[in-house]
């Protein structure tokens, strides 16, 4: 049952206008199958982890509509002040705090003059303090720019000259002194707010308690990964403290492997712990349970179909074979993915003639779905580690290409002793280059221990032809996919070093060219 112009049309609209959430639009309902939503609402702290496009905004703002009465919402996206220094981030919290205080004066607290007069002298102060700011930012950034080649950082253990990626244990110290340092350089920025912390505290409380309408105050905090890494516990610190023992909870969306929410200074912790200090929301889907994920992404496009008024079999009649199945594993699982991969090969495919999405489909669009996040890395990646995670990219695929196979393990015990191949790993993950499909399996060849299984993105070889026929693909739904795994070759920090002696002097732009015979 091939589908009409205007229901092609009316689907197209459906995904285009809500693929990516704005605040205070109308958007597509949340497919929540395991009470993330309800959870989220929910008077307690917490943190929403999941890779790029997997719906945490979406997350954020579904949740806001099922808070309990009484509840008041502020949100703030960090990519907006991403290059403020981290006092200013917390004055942007702060300003949004008793902005939305304010703007519901009225409504909250009658006529109350001195209320509106306090939270008025509150914004007028973080504006004079963010103003002192921007006069000495100009000379902290003096002084980082001249230490930032100090130490081992990832960006020289991979490709580097002297250090290697399997002396990784360094880089953990050096990130550390970073975070020491940064500390150290804005020490005298933070004490006016670090003093007046308590008193805000005591105003938030009176406020809220005088107030008709709002007892409770939800931060949510979106995109916390854009903050520079060694600012950002310092900023969960802070937030957290503010919500301690007061009518407010923090909601913070991230990327779990980017952030860093919690960090040991001098003995003294900064930030916030999972499960001590807040409760973590996973809303990822993996390769590890692809039946799991496949289910979420249709049900996700069954949502958007019932918008265009499409029943679930016509929404099937546009794909044919493993198309659907296809889909899913080149946008890695990631909803917003899938659904604009969709729409690419929605307008490649005459659907009115009664062609359908196959996996042929799927395979010749999903090179231009790997170049995407390669530029989306460089676009969110940290500057001290793009050029490190553009090789490490380059070198994992020339593996998999050489081995002619799509996955490869790591051993777990070199993950948790390698500070350095731990992060690469996940940085990886994060910015959907490689996929998790299994952990603790053991490997057929008998060597000792637990190896984890991750795939290259099928956009990263399913163009070249050349490949056809000689390479071997696990089909992440077939009920032997973990066995097969069991036998994919193993990748180790050696591997790596051992590679990049044979680094070209353009890796990113190797990363799309056709392996040599």
């Amino acid at each position: 049952m091939s589908l009409s112009k205007d229901q092609v049309r009316k689907l197209r609209r459906a995904i285009q206008e809500n693929v990516r959430v704005q605040l205070d639009t109308e958007s597509i309902e949340y497919v929540d199958v395991a009470h993330n939503v309800i959870d989220a609402a929910a008077k307690q702290n917490h943190a929403i982890f999941a890779r790029r496009g997997c719906g945490k905004t979406l997350l954020l703002h579904s949740s806001r509509k099922e808070t309990a009465e009484g509840v008041a919402v502020v949100y703030l996206n960090c990519e907006v002040f991403k290059q403020h220094s981290f006092p200013n981030v917390l004055i942007e919290i702060l300003r949004s705090l008793f902005s939305e205080i304010r703007s519901h004066a009225t409504g909250w607290f009658g006529r109350s003059k001195k209320i509106r007069d306090s939270v008025d002298d509150i914004l007028s102060k973080l504006d004079a303090i963010q103003a002192e700011q921007d006069q000495v930012e100009e000379d902290i950034r003096q002084l980082e720019s001249t230490s930032a080649t100090d130490g081992v950082n990832l960006n020289a253990a991979i490709g580097g000259d002297q250090v290697k990626i399997s002396a990784g244990a360094q880089s953990s110290q050096v990130r550390r002194d970073e975070i020491e340092k940064t500390y150290k350089l804005y020490r005298d920025k933070l004490q006016k707010l670090e003093l007046w912390l308590p008193k805000l505290k005591r105003d938030i409380a009176e406020f809220l308690s005088s107030s008709s309408r709002a007892k409770i105050i939800f931060i949510q905090v979106d995109d916390l990964y854009h903050l520079r890494r060694t600012d950002q516990a310092f900023v969960v610190d802070y937030l957290h403290r503010l919500c301690k023992d007061s009518p407010i909870y923090f909601k913070i969306a991230t990327l779990r492997h980017a952030s860093v929410l919690f960090v040991d200074r001098q003995g003294q912790p900064i930030g916030a712990q999972e499960r001590h200090d807040y409760q973590a929301i996973n809303i990822d889907y993996t390769f590890s349970d692809f039946d799991r994920t496949e289910n979420q992404n249709w049900k996700i496009l069954k949502n958007f179909g019932q918008r265009a008024d499409l029943s679930e079999d016509q929404l099937w009649s546009l794909f044919k074979g493993e198309g659907f199945s296809r889909l899913v594993m080149a946008g890695g699982g990631v909803p917003r993915d899938v659904l604009s991969l969709f729409l690419e090969i929605l307008s490649e495919t005459d659907i009115e003639a009664g062609s359908q999405i196959g996996k042929d489909e799927v395979r010749a669009l999903s090179k231009k779905n790997w170049e995407r996040r390669i530029e989306e890395l460089k676009h969110d990646a940290q500057d001290d580690e793009q050029g490190a995670l553009l090789r490490a990219i380059y070198l994992i695929r020339t593996f998999c290409l050489s081995k002619k196979v799509n996955v490869f393990l790591v051993s777990e015990k070199e993950m948790q002793e390698n500070d350095v191949w731990r992060a690469v790993i996940h940085r990886l993950l994060d910015y959907r280059i490689i996929h998790n499909c299994a952990t603790a399996l053991t490997h057929k060849s008998g060597n000792p221990g637990s190896y984890s299984a991750y795939s290259i993105d099928i956009g990263s070889y399913a163009f070249m032809r050349k490949l056809q026929d000689k390479f071997t693909e696990i089909d992440f739904k077939a009920s032997n996919a973990k066995d097969r795994m069991r036998s994919a070759p193993i990748l180790s920090p050696g591997d790596i070093d051992t590679m990049a002696r044979d680094l070209p002097k353009n890796p990113e732009a190797a990363l799309f060219d056709e392996p040599r015979e």
